[in-house]
């Protein structure tokens, strides 16, 4: 936490402040162009409360509207007498709807030097410039094609309310432009060893950046490097240092990493990749022992500077010597997919990527792109899974289940291939193929006058966030004129762990519909209970984990008194309720004596094709 000591005088009188608890977070340089200001005069009173968060209707009503560069504020002019609250709009624009009924004041093209601070802070005139005088003396933001200064005449300081946070605009001038030879591509303007420093180093760090390190990878021996593994990594929540203290406090972070990884004796060479990303070559030694001097150079950079209870956290992803070697300048993605495998936000992650990562990689990358190939040459399947009512042994339905046939030789399970359709969001195209073959079966049924049982299908996860869902999913099933009620849409209960409402509303508009739902996999996920009393479901299946525990010899009585309160608790909501996975007479028997009503498992019949399916169940 920054301390400033200010000499703030006021009037006739000199304090000295002494701000022990104000954190100032210097945000950015940024440039307004000429723009006008439509202001109202103020009250001492009426700035004082725009200072904590109120702003006079007059303007309030004009914020985010069409041309304005900023939100309300309070802007000490040159020229005018005293502060006044005010909003800036672009000039000149017919597509713009201008304030009516205010003042307005020309302000030039300028820059200013931005910083937030906390509204309990009293703000005034002499405290702002000030302040910005203290910065002035240490401005140490990155800029790396302009150069400003403090202006000592400013003509236009304003602050802007947040959230519990006053932003400072305080006037500077610009004094250096490179920027202009790098707009105009003036290349004649620099050095050689300015276009080589721009090229291959970072300019916020000096370290060198990607592209100097992947010179490393492609020829390693020009710096006597026989062998080495690789770590890629980054910050865990960095968006929240830059936010919350400031670009100049995370750009410390950085700063800190690079000169550690340029002091540890176990890197070659390093560079900073982009953002908060960072790639090493480091030497090989036993994996206990690479982990552990990782660990010890990512606690080294744990702590933040400007405050010492925010602990920094790490995600590391790295490559193996024998599989770095072999990747060459491609063992960035190695890296990066083992990074990818850290997901606790409170505590620093290093993953070893293995062989295993790497077939699937691959094997993911073939088949994504043979998908559309697939589709084209039919070879996905669908099997039916038969639900049996265990009171009546009589069949009351069943589940379709996707199967592919890989190239018409050899049929995949399916965690082959699910998983990575879910990933790239293939499933949606697998599940309307799964959809469409179940609508073409009733279709067939219904035109042969044969019984016709409910059908569930699986809605993924992925596709509830398509706004084209319900009415694509509609066309398919009226397409074929299928009785709704004859579909049963499965949500597996991790699906609604991302938006619960969201969710809720799909499902809602599917049942309204006259489709039936069912939650699958029911006692895997941990919103549960909470969720049950607000979802539109039909059934709720119990997941085989559950059934499992049912074993006869050796089941313990915790097991069946949570069994036994999921199924009374399923019917008390009014749900019918489905065990997924009894294998055995006994299973269902121990099933039916807690009140289980429809079973799904191998008992009964394991998935069979479609055909297989109507020669034994409905002719």
């Amino acid at each position: 936490m920054k301390l400033f000591i200010l000499n703030l005088k006021l009037g006739d009188r000199n304090y000295l402040c002494y701000h022990k608890n104000m954190f100032i977070n210097k945000l950015n340089q940024l440039y307004k162009p000429k723009r006008l200001l439509y202001y109202v005069d103020a009250t001492s009173e009426e700035i004082q409360k725009f200072y904590l968060g109120c702003v006079p209707e007059n303007i309030a009503k004009y914020s985010n509207a069409f041309g304005t560069y900023d939100y309300p504020g309070v802007f000490f002019i040159k020229g005018l007498e005293k502060e006044v609250i005010g909003i800036e709009y672009r000039l000149n624009d017919s597509r713009v709807k201008y304030p009516e009924n205010l003042k307005t004041v020309l302000l030039d093209e300028s820059f200013f030097y931005s910083v937030e601070i906390d509204d309990d802070v009293e703000i005034n005139f002499h405290f702002i410039k000030n302040l910005f005088s203290e910065i002035a003396k240490e401005d140490n933001a990155h800029r790396p094609y302009s150069d400003l200064s403090i202006k000592e005449d400013a003509k236009v300081i304003s602050v802007f309310h947040g959230y519990k946070k006053n932003r400072l605009l305080y006037e500077w001038k610009l004094y250096n432009d490179k920027a202009i030879h790098v707009i105009n591509d003036d290349y004649s303007k620099f050095e050689k060893e300015t276009l080589y420093k721009l090229a291959f180093t970072d300019l916020i760090t000096g370290n060198y950046n990607w592209n100097h390190l992947e010179a490393f990878l492609e020829v390693p021996f020009d710096k006597g490097i026989a062998d080495y593994a690789f770590a890629h990594f980054d910050i865990k929540e960095f968006r929240v240092i830059n936010e919350a203290y400031g670009h100049i406090a995370a750009n410390k972070v950085l700063s800190n990493i690079v000169k550690a990884m340029n002091e540890s004796d176990f890197v070659y060479t390093s560079g900073r990749c982009h953002n908060d990303n960072f790639a090493m070559l480091i030497k090989d030694m036993p994996e206990d022992e690479l982990i552990n001097k990782l660990k010890n150079f990512f606690e080294k950079l744990s702590v933040l500077e400007e405050d010492p209870n925010y602990k920094i956290y790490y995600k590391c992803g790295v490559v193996p010597m024998q599989r770095a070697m072999l990747s060459g300048n491609r063992v960035a993605d190695a890296a990066k997919m083992a990074q990818a495998l850290c997901t606790n936000q409170k505590q620093t992650e290093i993953v070893i990527y293995t062989d295993k990562m790497h077939e699937n990689l691959s094997w993911g990358n073939y088949i994504k792109a043979y998908v559309e190939t697939a589709i084209e040459q039919d070879e996905f399947v669908v099997y039916l899974q038969p639900k049996f009512d265990i009171s009546k042994n009589v069949i009351k339905g069943a589940e379709a289940l996707i199967r592919w046939n890989y190239k018409n030789k050899e049929f995949l399970p399916p965690y082959r291939f699910i998983p990575f359709f879910e990933k790239d969001g293939s499933i949606a195209k697998i599940d309307d193929i799964v959809l469409k073959k179940v609508c073409e079966a009733f279709a067939k049924w219904k035109k042969e006058g044969s019984p016709l049982y409910p059908i569930s299908v699986n809605l993924s996860r992925s596709r509830l966030y398509n706004e084209n869902l319900i009415e694509n999913l509609v066309s398919i099933i009226d397409y074929y004129e299928v009785d709704h009620k004859l579909i049963d849409f499965e949500l597996t209960e991790s699906a609604t762990y991302d938006n619960m409402e969201h969710m809720l509303s799909v499902l809602e508009e599917l049942r309204s519909r006259g489709f039936k739902i069912s939650m699958d996999d029911f006692g895997t996920g941990y919103s549960s209970l909470s969720l049950l009393t607000q979802m539109p479901i039909d059934t709720l299946k119990i997941d085989k984990s559950f059934v499992d525990t049912v074993s006869g010899t050796d089941e313990r009585n915790e097991d069946i008194i949570v069994l036994r309160h999921i199924i009374s608790l399923a019917k008390e909501l009014g749900f019918v309720c489905l065990a997924e996975g009894a294998e055995s007479k006994n299973q269902v028997d121990r099933l039916r004596d807690l009140g289980c009503e429809i079973i799904q498992g191998y008992y009964y019949s394991k998935p069979i094709p479609i055909e297989d399916y109507e020669e034994r169940y409905l002719k």
